[in-house]
């Protein structure tokens, strides 16, 4: 007779992954090791997948429910909270007590063609208008979340304005206060939507953007007057997904897209730029200098350099890759001509930056680096200087991993790194998790400004945002 071996547990859903059930929340955080900065005031906010009911088919790490962890700093103190993003789907999974949706390594099935994925509202978040609202990397509607309590308020259209869907990674300009977004079908046209919400989200424009055909799209970039969309030869099969197979395919003879469009233009005034092929699932920023674009943002040669038929170990994410390096493009609206220059050869992802020099020339960039390890964690934060070309590594200890940072500047702040690098870090010896705190001007330090002791364990998410205590003061009720 001959056994099967057994199948082994999906590493997304064990560990430092496992979906944390408990939904509370906890006052006066205990340090753990130095001490909260009197000055930092406002609200760590962090999103991740996290599936209430066990997933019908293979899971993936995209699949899952919405939860955002949260903790709010003032005076010193610090407090905790944790909440389920109630979307529509969600609400529809809760009523039936199970899940009716599969992920997305499993097939379609025919009652789900018309609403093929679950809209999770779990990949990132924003702060605009007053408002926290958590957004999905496919598009889908964006929920907004009452601070600090982290309860769900609603799904949010801006009164009915916005007329399509936000996906995750829309860009807030600290200058105007507009919200630069995007949404995308990789099934239907029209393939990319690009939209600006005003400050107040009174006047919002949407227009669609011709590409090819579908793509797999996850972010955009802004500078002053102008925003960068990324089309990038990824996408899933179309033949495959007409009988409700999903296999995402990479097309390495196809070069890279940049288009680039004025802040109110059109699909009629993008200008598109060539590269080499490749995909990028983050941007870190990007300005102007004279007639010249520059791009900041993490760079993968090839994100499916195998497959799940030829490959008996488990990539990263399953069938994708993730071997990205920081690499910055600069394209010349005078001339056309385009350049690329990777900046270093340490994988790094999620990365961030000073959110109120969004659209301008900036130094730094915080970039957490990538461990060796058949999982995407982090083991460490990077604090690159692009304009030296030197950089700090913090690393989090052996057995403990971080996640995206956020960057928190201090009050009347006049420098760019002058303020702190906040994240959740969780160690895998002791199973507990923490809130650690850097000093943005001197990250390579030996020990971090504090850390504090969360009371239950928070798993490896996603996307953060960082609150201003003075936008929690004036948020929307």
């Amino acid at each position: 007779m001959t056994a099967t071996p057994p199948v082994p547990p999906n590493p997304y859903l064990v560990g430092a992954f496992a979906p944390q059930a408990q939904e509370i929340t906890a006052h006066d955080l205990t340090v753990l090791e130095g001490e909260i900065p009197r000055e930092l005031r406002g609200m760590f906010v962090r999103n991740g997948a996290n599936p209430r009911f066990a997933p019908p088919g293979r899971y993936h790490w995209f699949d899952g429910d919405a939860m955002v962890h949260g903790v709010h700093l003032e005076d010193g103190r610090a407090s905790y909270a944790n909440r389920f993003v109630r979307s529509r789907d969600f609400l529809a999974e809760d009523a039936a007590g199970r899940a009716l949706w599969g992920g997305i390594l499993d097939p379609i099935p025919p009652e789900n063609r018309d609403h093929p994925d679950k809209d999770t509202a779990n990949t990132d978040l924003v702060w605009h208008n007053g408002r926290l609202l958590a957004t999905w990397w496919l598009g889908g509607e964006p929920v907004a979340l009452a601070v600090p309590s982290l309860d769900t308020v609603g799904p949010y259209s801006y009164e009915g304005r916005l007329g399509c869907g936000l996906a995750s990674h829309p860009k807030v300009d600290p200058r105007t206060g507009e919200l630069v977004f995007f949404d995308y079908s990789p099934y239907r046209a029209p393939y990319l939507t690009y939209g600006v919400a005003s400050a107040d989200g009174s006047r919002i424009t949407t227009t669609p953007i011709e590409l090819p055909g579908p793509r797999l799209l996850h972010d955009i970039a802004i500078t002053q007057h102008f925003t960068i969309f990324l089309d990038f030869p990824m996408f899933w099969d179309m033949g495959g997904l007409a009988s409700g197979r999903r296999r995402v395919g990479f097309d390495a003879e196809r070069p890279s897209r940049f288009g680039i469009v004025p802040r109110h233009g059109t699909n009629a005034d993008v200008r598109w730029f060539e590269a080499p092929p490749c995909y990028c699932y983050h941007t870190i920023n990007a300005w102007e200098d004279g007639d010249v674009v520059e791009l900041l943002a993490c760079r993968i040669e090839n994100p499916l350099p195998r497959t799940r038929e030829s490959d008996g170990k488990i990539p990263r994410l399953f069938f994708l890759e993730l071997n990205p390096f920081l690499t910055r493009w600069r394209f010349d609206l005078k001339t056309g001509a385009v350049s690329e220059e990777r900046l270093d050869d340490r994988p790094t992802e999620f990365p961030r930056m000073n959110n109120q020099q969004l659209g301008v020339k900036t130094r730094y960039s915080y970039n957490p680096s990538i461990a060796e390890s058949s999982e995407l964690l982090f083991d460490g934060v990077i604090q690159y200087d692009t304009e030296r070309g030197t950089s700090a590594h913090h690393r989090w200890g052996a057995g403990r991993f971080g996640g995206e940072v956020v960057f928190a500047p201090r009050s009347g702040a006049t420098d760019e790194n002058d303020g702190w690098l906040v994240t959740f870090v969780h160690d895998t010896h002791t199973e507990l998790s923490e809130l650690v705190v850097l000093d943005a001007r001197d990250v390579g330090a030996a020990k971090p400004v504090a850390r504090l002791h969360i009371p239950q364990r928070v798993p490896i998410g996603f996307h953060a945002w960082w609150v201003r205590g003075e936008d929690m003061d004036h948020a929307a009720t």
